[in-house]
């Protein structure tokens, strides 16, 4: 057998060296002649019409120009659905939504502008539980109705199924919005090349999304707009929806001068996406021998103000809803639902991290009212080789999980129970 190049071997990341010396050039870390710098306008409100003057910022001396809506060629942005506006235009959705966007020649002077900006909120009510979100005559956060997303899975039958179990679980389980905290809060710098292209440089996950993004909002076709991804500084699925991109190329555009921009940690947890909280209702029926008969759930995840990624994610929650056992009767409905809290998007395990808290407490719960051992009841129910999943997916090879579950239980000398 030819000798593996990577496996097996210590490889040394190309990113590494210059990292752990502090080389590696970050976005911030960027400066260029004759720069010039932004700052962003942030909603107080989580939902309101707004109305906004900024004659009196604009008198400020060092200010060069302020952008909102209405310098925006096409002001909608999002990675599914359009549902993003670069600047809100007349409605704000959440606390964190960008208004306006300072350009001047320092910061102090960016920050001072911003604060003079006055925005006459009109406040209008708020939906904030998505269950609450999901009924009708619940305010709307965007003109459709709040349910943006519906994924459903059937299997079998369960309502027949759940007549011959021995026992049966109804619990409901509630996850929380997590941030994904990296180290290196938004930076970026834009600026008009050479050949008169658009060049933002700004860390990010997906390059090719936002250069699609700022192009369309900037009505350009994509060939004249450069994404340069420098040194990422954490992302976790954080960066995978824009937030300053199209903000600086706009004002590069426009003013033909480099436009820097760095987000404070404050303005970092309020301008990206966070994970979708969950409320996640489980039916799980088992016949006396602990062997699963039937699993219905309902998943409803927050998605928040805008959309993102959530078809995905909720995807990918009712997949996984089962978790890693054999059950031949599933029912699944898993929603992506608009409220007024901040934005959910990407992040790590993408829907498959929330669920595996409900379906391994149905388990335990399952085990102790059957009085049967828990490693033994995910022994009986765990994938093989030859199980079928919810999906009607085959596994046909590379399926360790049992191997898994009974080196781990006899290394902690947990095997022998009922």
């Amino acid at each position: 057998m030819k000798e593996l190049e990577v496996i097996g071997k210590n490889i040394i990341r190309v990113d590494g060296l210059s990292k752990v010396r502090g080389r590696a050039i970050y976005p911030e870390d960027i400066n260029m002649d004759g720069m010039l710098y932004g700052k962003t306008l942030r909603s107080i409100k989580p939902h309101a019409y707004i109305k906004v003057d900024t004659s009196k910022a604009e008198k400020v001396d060092g200010v060069i120009k302020i952008f909102t809506a209405k310098d925006v060629p096409f002001n909608s942005h999002g990675v599914l659905y359009k549902d993003h506006e670069v600047f809100c235009s007349k409605k704000v959705r959440r606390i964190g939504d960008p208004i306006a966007f300072v350009v001047a020649k320092n910061n102090r002077i960016a920050e001072t502008a911003v604060r003079k900006i006055e925005v006459e909120y009109e406040e209008i009510e708020g939906v904030f539980d998505p269950i609450d979100a999901m009924k009708e005559g619940a305010p709307k956060v965007h003109d459709g109705g709040n349910i943006v997303h519906h994924c459903k899975i059937r299997k079998g039958n369960v309502e027949e199924a759940f007549k011959n179990c021995a026992v049966i679980i109804e619990e409901e389980y509630k996850t929380s919005m997590v941030d994904h905290a990296f180290l290196q809060p938004e930076a970026g710098i834009a600026y008009v090349d050479e050949d008169g292209k658009i060049v933002v440089c700004a860390a990010t996950q997906y390059p090719h999304f936002d250069q699609e993004e700022i192009a369309e909002a900037l009505s350009l076709q994509k060939e004249d707009v450069k994404v340069i991804n420098p040194a990422v500084g954490g992302a976790f699925g954080g960066r995978e929806d824009i937030t300053l991109q199209i903000h600086i190329a706009l004002a590069a555009k426009l003013l033909r001068k480099p436009i820097k921009t760095v987000y404070s940690r404050e303005e970092s947890f309020r301008a990206h996406c966070k994970r979708h909280p969950m409320i996640m209702n489980y039916k799980t029926g088992a016949d006396k021998e602990g062997m699963l008969i039937g699993m219905q759930a309902e998943i409803i995840a927050d998605t928040g103000a805008y959309a993102s990624w959530v078809n995905n994610v909720v995807r990918k929650a009712v997949t996984h809803a089962t978790g890693p056992y054999e059950i031949p009767n599933v029912k699944i409905d898993g929603y992506g639902v608009y409220t007024n809290n901040p934005f959910a998007g990407a992040m790590r395990g993408f829907g498959a991290a929330q669920v595996p808290i409900a379906h391994e407490l149905q388990m335990d719960r399952l085990a102790e009212k059957l009085n049967i051992d828990p490693i033994t009841i995910r022994i009986r129910n765990g994938f093989r080789v030859g199980s079928t999943t919810s999906t009607g997916q085959v596994l046909n090879e590379s399926v360790p999980l049992i191997n898994c579950i009974e080196a781990v239980a006899k290394s902690l000398n947990l095997l022998g129970g009922k």
